[in-house]
């Protein structure tokens, strides 16, 4: 006597058919166009959560750069000159500080450009 294991077979299709809720055409009612989908799927939202980090960085970057231009600087030598005066301040919080408190960032500028004058 074989084994059909009906009830373990149709909860693991339930699930993928679950996780293909709406989605277009048959690929939310039949089996195996949803499981192809929903593997794609898979693997797309985990590589959107790994350029999700990159996309961000660089807008950081691009923030910083923009805002230390406007006093006569630019990105990477301000970045030296934070690590030369032992500024550790990641880019995220350093991007909030120059949206949110200009005097704040011009402050850290100044210690950065003070740091740069100092290792000439």
């Amino acid at each position: 006597m074989r084994v059909k294991g009906s009830t373990p077979t149709r909860n693991r299709r339930k699930k993928v058919l679950k996780l293909a809720k709406g989605y277009f055409g048959s690929k939310h009612l039949l089996y195996k166009t949803a499981n192809e989908q929903v593997m794609h799927s898979l693997k797309y939202s985990y590589i959107g959560r790994k350029q999700t980090k990159r996309e961000m960085r660089k807008l950081w970057i691009a923030r910083i750069n923009a805002a230390v231009r406007q006093y006569d600087l630019s990105y990477s030598k301000f970045m030296h000159g934070l690590k030369l005066a032992d500024i550790n301040v990641n880019r995220k919080m350093l991007s909030e500080i120059a949206i949110h408190d200009e005097q704040g960032f011009k402050a850290i500028v100044d210690e950065s450009k003070k740091a740069l004058a100092e290792a000439k």
